[in-house]
This record gives structure tokens, sequence and C-alpha cells, in this order.
């Protein structure tokens, strides 16, 4: 199986040409959060999400929690995909499907323990995808992803068996350790932000080494 990859925390155009040529599968546009990198305002979402080729996937990175801020959000941005960062309750997932019913929905599991597979099974039959990442809801300041930490894998390759959706995995992987990840965990793709970055800018040499990385596999 081929291993897809994400480039998330894309800033422009340029960017987003330069992963899509380097073998990308997915873009990551990231919208407004309580913290962490890549933050882009919703008119450059809109216009790369418009220029996306057919095979490669806008995915918009939203905080919002509730159907209604997700429909408006989506209306604005037009993108393939909505990574919903935030616990959204499944009767909002509902009330999304039902307003949006050509988009799909990958649901971000922060990988802590136990739990998380719970909240993976329990998401199941409301998204389209899972990823998983490092990161907590809760605390003085949420991080809902871009925190450049990896996780127990163990617990993610459990949660990929416990699941019949693709899941991505992300969090703290590099050129380095993504063969280790991808060996461990059995994804059906990963995602990186950080690990392909230079001075916040997207890493030609660092990109490379990582996309060769994960063809080794």
């Amino acid at each position: 199986m081929v291993v897809r990859v994400k480039i998330c925390c894309i800033s422009s155009h340029a960017e987003a040409d330069e992963a899509i040529n380097a073998g990308a599968s997915a873009l990551g546009l990231v919208s407004a959060m309580p913290s962490g990198p890549g933050v882009i305002d919703e008119a450059l979402i809109a216009s790369v999400s418009s220029r996306t080729p057919v095979g490669v996937s806008a995915v918009l990175l939203t905080s919002q929690v509730s159907a209604a801020g997700l429909i408006d959000q989506q209306n604005r941005c037009r993108a393939d995909v909505l990574q919903l960062c935030g616990l959204v309750p499944q009767d909002e997932l509902r009330r999304v499907r039902d307003a949006l019913p050509g988009v799909r929905l990958m649901h971000v599991i922060h990988v802590a323990g136990e739990d998380s597979i719970d909240e993976a099974v329990e998401m199941t039959p409301f998204v389209d995808a899972i990823l998983l990442d490092t990161g907590s809801r809760t605390g003085p300041v949420r991080e809902l992803g871009g925190t450049g930490r990896t996780h127990d894998w163990s617990i993610s390759r459990r949660i990929v068996a416990s699941t019949d959706r693709p899941v991505f995995l992300a969090g703290g992987l590099n050129s380095v350790n993504v063969a280790e990840a991808i060996a461990t965990v059995n994804p059906y793709g990963v995602d990186i932000c950080n690990g392909v970055r230079s001075d916040g800018r997207l890493d030609p040499v660092k990109l490379g080494a990582f996309m060769q990385a994960v063809a080794s596999v």
C-alpha cells in the first residue's frame, strides 16, 4: 500500500505547488487556532483550495465545534475535507453531514492513553477519516495540533486496528523517524508540518528527504 502524505501548514500558493510537486496527496490549511503554527486567513485558504488539482485534497483545519460554525466556515473556504481539531458532538456532526454531503470529515484524536482508542471507536461511524496527533483540548492553552511532539505509537497502532476508516499519523514526524512510525503504526497516511520546515518556511531539502523516507517503506 502506498502511504499518503499530507503536508500541513501551507502558507502560500508557492508552498502548495511545492508540496504537490513533491508528491503530497493532501494540503493542510490552518484556520484560526488557540495555539500552534501555520494559521492563515480564510481568503487565502479559499484561494488555495480553488486551485488544488484533482487527486489532491485541500484540508481545512478548524477549531469550530458547532455545526453552524463549521458549515459557515466551509461555505467561505470551500475545502475538500474538514479536519476537526476540536471535539465536535455527534449530533453536530450529523447536522454537518446533512448540510455538506460532498465534504469529507476527518476527526483528530489527541493520543494520550487508552481513552484515545475508545474515542476513535465512538467517532468512526460519523467521520470519513481519523488523524492521530499529539496535543490536548484542555489546559490554560489548548493544543489542537502542530506541537512537534511524538506520542505513544503503540496506542496509535491499536487505533488503526480498531477502525475501518483511513488513519493519518501526525505528531513530531520527520525524515529520520517516519519509516519507523509507518512500520509501527501501519497508517493510511502521514501528516507533517514542522518536520519539513526551516524558520517557518517549507524547506525543499527536508521535504525531499521526508518524501524519500516515506517511499522507502
